[in-house]
């Protein structure tokens, strides 16, 4: 398999959605649809009453016809549901999910890399969060029924994976171990997926695809680098990068803006990554024609770019908040922060202060916290019965310090499963007629929108991207 010069950022939920992926795949260089959330991606174009007929054309292709007409069923609205109406949300995950999650998890992901596959013999990767666990076993199964070429993971240490992988294109049941917040020692927990109780016959051999660990450090790169079996390449990523990043090496220190400050430690060495044998990719304020002619001098296949595709014309984020993010990104004085508190998961996360989002000071105190309802970042842990519960500091505090949560864990988080949903035009409607406000994160360096538009508001396209990349 080639290795392409460019790979495109799995970004958001959505937001690296088929459309896009497909669009860089038939430009020459690899397309990545995110994983995250895809499950409620897909209920939520069934409720909008799937403009085009691409969803049901997607699942009209599964192995299982009896799923999808489950899930047609239950999901799918004619003509799309009233805009002031709410969707209705899938179940949430556990340690034992239900049947009916599982089967949807499968059927969402095999739908998005069917479509970005469609029609082409371009690579289509999928990207996952190795933080967001209990979705990942049905998730990459659904992927590789659709014949997915990369899997790509990070936010986290993702050893078991190629495993995994591994064991599903054999057809064999798979486990993944989970980190339960408070286990006792020695205490171990486990979420289980059996692709042949789920589809029976219907499970046949599958393609391997490439499997490509994101990290931020050569010493996690040697560590993944001498598991069995280990990745088959890096996508490295700095600190500039878009979404969430690695927190800094040793205690945290803030700066005067509140931002998480990296220094020395956690500077990438590059020659012991390139060591390795394995090939990697640079990403992080690299999208220019230079920042791939650098990361291939320092020999790097080439470079992750999420930032200059996000605002693309395929992209998932809706039009309005695009023409605000490049009318955010074309004036010289703006910049991106990095919140060392948004994200539930204790990551940094990125976020690009536009009007009318969840960034913005006014509006992240005048939202009132619901339950949570998406339950993406909830965080399984112990409770004191010994039962294993799941919380999320960014839902209700109240609800969170129930069930054991310290308060100060609630302060500055923000729920990036609403927000992020808000952003591609799937807003949750609360029954007191609030709509759920967007959030939007791009990386630091917004040079590569400047230089791919003439004037604000200017559309471009995928297409566009890659070739302005590649001079």
């Amino acid at each position: 398999m080639n290795q392409p010069r460019i790979i495109q950022g799995g970004m958001g939920i959505g937001v690296s959605d088929w459309r896009l992926a497909r669009a860089v795949a038939l430009s020459g260089q690899m397309g990545v649809v995110s994983g995250t959330a895809l499950t409620h991606v897909l209920v939520r174009r069934l409720q909008d009453g799937d403009s085009g007929g691409h969803m049901r054309r997607a699942l009209a292709s599964f192995p299982v016809q009896e799923i999808s007409e489950r899930v047609l069923a239950r999901y799918y609205i004619p003509g799309g549901k009233a805009q002031d109406a709410p969707y209705k949300n899938p179940p949430m995950f556990t340690l034992k999910p239900a049947r009916e999650l599982e089967e949807l998890t499968v059927l969402a992901n095999f739908a998005e890399v069917f479509l970005a596959k469609e029609g082409h013999e371009g690579l289509v990767g999928i990207n996952y969060l190795e933080k967001v666990q209990l979705p990942t076993l049905a998730s990459l199964f659904g992927a590789l029924l659709a014949g997915v070429d990369y899997v790509l993971v990070g936010a986290g240490i993702p050893r078991q994976i190629p495993g995994v992988i591994d064991a599903l294109i054999r057809g064999e049941d798979v486990s993944l171990k989970v980190h339960v917040d408070g286990a006792a020692r020695g205490e171990e927990h486990e979420i289980h997926f059996s692709a042949r109780r789920l589809l029976g016959d219907q499970v046949s051999a599958l393609s391997r695809p490439k499997f490509l660990a994101i990290i931020s450090s050569a010493t996690l790169a040697k560590s993944l680098a001498r598991a069995t079996p280990p990745p088959d390449g890096f996508v490295v990523e700095a600190p500039e990068a878009g979404g969430h990043n690695a927190p800094p090496r040793g205690a945290l220190e803030l700066s005067e803006l509140g931002e998480p400050v990296y220094g020395e430690r956690d500077a990438i060495d590059l020659e012991a990554i390139a060591a390795l044998g394995l090939p990697f990719w640079l990403a992080g304020s690299v999208a220019s024609p230079k920042g791939l002619a650098d990361a291939l001098a320092a020999g790097a296949c080439g470079i992750q770019v999420g930032t200059a595709f996000a605002f693309c014309h395929e992209s998932g984020f809706t039009p309005k908040l695009k023409q605000r993010a490049v009318a955010f990104a074309r004036k010289p004085d703006t910049r991106v922060r990095t919140d060392a508190k948004a994200s539930p998961t204790g990551f940094p996360f990125k976020l690009m202060d536009l009007e009318g989002t969840l960034a913005r000071q006014e509006l992240y105190a005048a939202r009132r916290r619901p339950a949570c309802d998406v339950g993406l970042l909830r965080a399984p842990y112990r409770a004191l019965d010994g039962s294993v519960g799941y919380r999320c500091p960014a839902e209700d505090e109240a609800a969170y310090v129930k069930k054991g949560g310290e308060p100060d864990a609630c302060e500055g988080r923000m729920c990036l499963c609403n927000g992020l949903l808000a952003s591609i035009g799937q807003p949750q409607v609360r029954s007191e007629g609030c709509v759920e406000p967007a959030i939007v994160t791009s990386g630091n360096d917004l040079s590569c929108v400047r230089a791919l538009t003439s004037d604000a508001g200017h559309d471009y396209s995928a297409a566009d991207v890659v070739a302005y990349l590649l001079g």
